[in-house]
C-alpha cells in the first residue's frame, strides 16, 4: 500500500511518499516559495537500496493547487516516477498542526473533521487555513485515496486538567478554549513509543522525557506512553528558548513594550515569535553558527547557548519531579540528534537525579538510530532518537484506514 505524507504550511508544501511494506520511502520533496513568481520545487526519489537521484525546478507556483500538480507531474514521470498514476495512492496523510479538544487521536477525514480544523483557525492561525487547504487540494487530486488527518496536538490530549489549565477565570477556557495545548505531538509521540520499545518498557510503568530540539523547541513529560505535560502551551511560543522564538516570558513584558515603547501587537507578536530567541540574543538562530561562535570564545554566543541549555535543565527538573524519577532523557530533532554540546550543557550536573552523560559517547555521535549516552553510573538512560514525523503520520495513516 502507498501513502503519501503531506505537510502544508503557508507558502511551503513538504511530502513524503511511503510504500508501507517493509515502510520503504520511495520519494521525498519540499515546494517552496508558493504564491511567488519564483517557486522552488526539490524531489528525490530513492531506490531499493536508500540511494537519492534529485531534481529541482524553478517555476511559477501561485497556489498550494498548482504545487501539487506539479508534484504529481514528478510521482508520474515516465522516466523518474515512482507511480503510474494517483489511484496508486490508496492513502494521503496531513499533518494538521492544531486539533483544539475536538481530536485526541488521528481521524479519516470527513465533512465535519473538516469544520472542526476549520473551527481551530483562531488557535493556529499561520498553520490550520493551510493545512486545510491542502486536505482540499488532495481530495481532488487524490479522488481515490482516504484522506487521513494526524493532529500535532492529539497526543498532548492526555494531559491532567491540572496541567493544562490555565489560571485565568474559567470562562476564558469553557467559551474561549484558552488551555495547554502543546506541538510537536508526532514527534514527541514517535520518539516515546521507540524508547519504551528499546527499553523493553512495554505495558509496564515507564517514565520518559522527550526533548525535541530544532528551530522550534518542546518538551514532554510522557507515562505509560501518554503525555502528562508539554512545554508549549496555547501556542508554540511558550516553553523553551527556540530559533526565533522567546519561549516563557513574564506577560508583563508584552504590556511593557504596547504602553511604554508603543508597540501594536501585531509588532508584539512577530517581534516575540520572530525576533526573538537565539536570534534575538545572538544576530543568528542556526546552532551550528552560535556553536562556531562559541567555541571562538564569543562571550554573546556563550551566554546564549547556556541561557538555551539551562532553560532544557530547568524544564528535565521539573518533568523528573512530576513523573517521580524517569527511566530516559531523549534527545531528538535536527539539534537534539546532532549537537553533543547542546545534549551535554543540558544534562550536566544532574547528578543528584540520577542522570549521568559519558562525554566520549556523547561526543562521537553522530545518530542515525537510537544511541545511549549515559555514563556507567548513571541511573537514568539519556538516549538520541531520530525523530520520523512523516513515518508516524504515514503508520497512523496506515491504522486508521485499516
Amino acid at each position: 500500500m502507498k501513502i503519501l505524507v503531506i505537510n502544508a504550511g503557508s507558502s511551503s508544501l513538504k511530502y513524503q511518499l511511503f510504500e508501507m511494506e517493509g515502510e520503504q520511502v520511495l520519494c521525498s520533496g519540499i515546494v517552496e516559495r508558493i504564491g511567488l513568481e519564483n517557486g522552488i520545487i526539490t524531489h528525490k526519489t530513492f531506490d531499493a537500496e536508500g540511494n537519492a537521484s534529485k531534481t529541482k525546478l524553478e517555476l511559477p507556483i501561485p497556489n498550494h493547487n498548482v504545487g501539487l500538480n506539479e508534484v504529481v507531474n514528478l510521482l508520474t514521470d515516465s522516466d523518474n516516477g515512482v507511480i503510474q498514476n494517483t489511484d496508486d495512492i490508496q492513502a494521503v496523510g496531513h499533518r494538521v498542526v492544531h486539533g483544539g479538544e475536538f481530536f485526541n487521536k488521528t481521524m479519516l477525514i470527513t465533512a465535519d473533521v473538516e469544520a472542526k480544523i476549520k473551527e481551530c483557525f483562531q488557535l493556529a492561525p499561520l498553520h490550520n487555513p493551510a493545512n486545510l487547504q491542502g486536505i482540499l487540494d488532495c481530495t481532488k487530486i487524490f479522488a481515490k485515496a482516504k484522506q487521513v488527518a494526524v493532529f500535532d496536538t492529539a497526543f498532548h490530549q492526555t494531559m491532567p486538567a491540572k496541567s493544562y489549565r490555565y489560571a485565568i477565570p474559567t470562562e476564558l477556557y469553557e467559551n474561549n478554549g484558552i488551555r495547554v495545548y502543546g506541538m510537536h505531538g508526532t514527534s514527541h509521540k514517535y520518539v516515546s513509543e521507540q524508547t519504551i520499545k528499546y527499553l523493553g518498557l512495554e505495558g509496564k510503568d515507564s517514565k520518559v522525557i522527550t526533548v525535541h530540539l530544532g528551530n522550534g523547541c518542546s518538551m514532554a513529560a510522557v507515562r505509560n506512553g501518554e503525555c502528562i505535560d508539554t512545554s508549549m502551551g496555547f501556542s508554540p511560543l511558550d516553553g523553551l528558548m527556540m530559533g526565533t522564538r522567546s519561549g516563557d516570558i513574564d506577560p508583563a513584558v508584552v504590556f511593557y513594550l504596547m504602553d511604554k515603547l508603543e508597540m501594536k501587537s501585531e509588532e508584539v507578536y512577530e517581534l516575540l515569535n520572530k525576533k526573538s530567541g537565539m536570534l534575538g540574543v545572538t544576530g543568528d538562530s542556526d546552532m551550528r553558527d552560535i556553536e562556531e561562535r562559541f567555541n571562538a570564545g564569543d562571550e554573546v554566543a556563550i551566554l546564549a547557548l547556556h541561557m538555551y541549555t539551562y532553560r532544557i535543565k530547568k524544564y528535565i527538573g521539573a518533568y523528573m519531579a512530576a513523573l517521580n524519577g524517569a527511566d530516559a532523557i531523549v534527545f531528538t530533532a535536527g539539534v537534539g540528534e546532532n549537537d553533543h554540546g547542546v545534549r551535554l550543557l543540558a544534562a550536566n550536573e544532574l547528578e543528584h537525579l540520577g542522570v549521568v552523560v559519558d562525554e566520549a559517547k556523547n561526543h562521537k555521535l553522530r545518530a542515525s538510530d537510537i544511541e545511549e549516552i549515559q555514563g556507567a553510573d548513571s541511573k537514568v538512560k539519556v538516549l538520541v532518537v531520530p525523530t520520523n514525523e512523516e513515518l508516524e503520520i504515514a503508520q497512523q495513516t496506515l491504522e486508521v484506514i485499516g
